[in-house]
């Protein structure tokens, strides 16, 4: 039997708590002119979730290192990422579903952006976690419309 899809629940918002990032580097890849790459930890507290969001352009290699998530993109089917896991979005992904499983043990991503350096430099951080406009009042209090 297959999992039921979670949700990001409006009305309560405390319900489901959010993740935290953690920047852990940002550097100009001098073999791919014009591209930086980024890495974060994403780490989701018990029962945490993101509400569906955008990656601003950028492709992201994401492992789980510690967790078990359920997982949505675009429009296909959820699934499970047990530890040592590994999927990939690229640029334009709607991630949809983004979930920790257990409501008793943290799960933790490594996620490394690649994206074009100018873009980081016009936009900031902002632009790797683009919430959709529907959540943004939820997850953020001042009209930003991102997670870092």
């Amino acid at each position: 039997m297959a999992a039921a899809e979670p949700t990001y629940d409006r009305t309560d918002s405390n319900s489901r708590p959010l993740p935290t990032v953690q920047p852990l580097y940002h550097h100009k890849l001098v073999n791919c002119p014009g591209m930086s790459i980024i890495g974060v930890l994403v780490k989701f507290p018990p029962n945490g979730v993101s509400p569906p969001h955008r990656h601003g352009g950028a492709s992201v290699s994401a492992c789980l290192l510690q967790g078990t998530l359920h997982n949505k993109m675009n429009d296909d089917p959820m699934y499970t990422v047990q530890q040592g896991g590994t999927w990939l979005e690229k640029p334009g992904c709607h991630h949809k579903i983004s979930a920790n499983v257990s409501a008793t043990e943290p799960a933790t991503i490594l996620a490394t952006f690649v994206i074009e350096t100018e873009k980081m430099e016009r936009e900031g951080h902002a632009i790797l976690v683009q919430v959709d406009e529907e959540y943004r009042d939820l997850v953020f209090p001042e009209p930003e419309g991102n997670m870092l």
